[in-house]
């Protein structure tokens, strides 16, 4: 892949988008809408398929605007794993074409006041919307039409749906910056582990490891699905620390990810939906770990006054009656202070 190449792909679950942005749609639990929760776990990930393999099943609005699909569930959970991105990109998240960072409409320019991306690899996940002092509310989907979305909330109509992605590289002068200092950083780390006595040369730079995973027929209106917000967490938006002048003013590339109910993805594939989530009680009884994330050096965004408005998924459908399971103090961890057939993009 060249450097101006602006493919985008599916690797396995993976989409690797140009210069190295590696974004996994990871299932998660659904947090209570009252308080503020630790990192919930991930329960692997959601199967991605490309809108331009079902031509005669997916409807007509989805040939046209492209990109892929994943089969979620009524107010699934979901989050955005970064993990695996090689070199800095600002990467712009949209629900519904609202922006998950600044809540400002989708837009084709990098934006610093208010910023509207994340920085990879220092963002290692996003779990939500940007919408409070070191916390995001988590990413809940929701059908179109009832007004629950992001989206529905922040534009009063629900026009799109789903999420859409768009990663800006570095310019040419700051990424031969930013490979000469890597290349050095490893030759010290080279040079430390064989002064130690150790072997082999030192791994490639990327992002924090996430938390891990455990028909025929003429097309119709589809069941479209968005996001909406459920609980709170703790989790920071960092601050982009470079000058705006680094980032490139075009972006390398873009996709749209539709959310297709279980039912439309056993039509429009032919295959059967992954289950429905396991319930907290049962995940929490088991012992298993939550995760609370800091980064000291990096600097958090001030929440966005838009989202800051955005009720959660509740307030519309109704309250949740699973019992919550809290997790034991014990259970939450501490974390750290490829190629395949192009992605078809279109019009949206």
């Amino acid at each position: 892949m060249t450097d101006a190449d602006t493919t985008v792909r599916i690797d396995g679950n993976t989409l690797r988008l140009p210069r190295g942005v590696a974004v996994r749609f990871i299932r998660t639990l659904r947090l209570p809408e009252t308080g503020t929760h630790a990192l919930p776990p991930g329960l692997g990930e959601f199967p991605l398929r490309r809108v331009a393999d079902y031509p005669d099943t997916v409807p007509g609005q989805w040939r046209s605007r492209g990109g892929v699909m994943l089969p979620v569930y009524l107010r699934e959970a979901m989050w955005l794993s970064f993990a695996g991105t090689t070199e800095p990109a600002a990467l712009q998240v949209g629900v519904g074409k609202v922006c998950a960072v600044s809540g400002r409409p989708w837009s084709d320019r990098l934006s610093r006041k208010p910023q509207n991306y994340v920085v990879l690899p220092r963002q290692p996940w996003l779990d939500g919307i940007n919408s409070g002092k070191g916390t995001v509310r988590q990413f809940v989907a929701v059908p179109l039409g009832m007004g629950a979305t992001v989206e529905g909330q922040v534009t009063g109509e629900e026009v799109w749906g789903g999420v859409q992605l768009q990663s800006f590289p570095l310019n040419e002068g700051a990424l031969a910056v930013w490979r000469e200092e890597q290349r050095l950083r490893a030759e010290r780390e080279v040079r430390s582990r064989q002064a130690a006595g150790g072997f082999g040369a030192a791994l490639p730079m990327s992002a924090p490891a996430a938390p891990g995973a455990a028909p025929a027929g003429r097309p119709r209106p589809a069941a479209a699905m968005g996001l909406g917000v459920g609980g709170s967490m703790r989790q920071e938006v960092y601050q982009d620390d470079r000058p705006a002048t680094d980032w490139s003013e075009e972006p390398a590339g873009r996709v749209y990810v539709h959310l297709v109910t279980p039912p439309e993805w056993r039509r429009i594939t032919g295959e059967a939906p992954p289950p429905s989530p396991v319930d907290r009680a049962a995940y929490t009884n088991a012992g298993l770990p939550w995760f609370d994330y800091f980064d000291q050096d990096a600097e958090d965004l001030a929440p966005s006054d838009t989202l800051e408005g955005v009720k959660p998924v509740g307030d519309w459908i109704g309250d949740d009656h699973e019992p919550w399971q809290e997790p034991s103090p014990g259970q939450v961890k501490p974390l750290r202070d490829a190629p395949g057939t192009a992605v078809e993009d279109g019009d949206w």
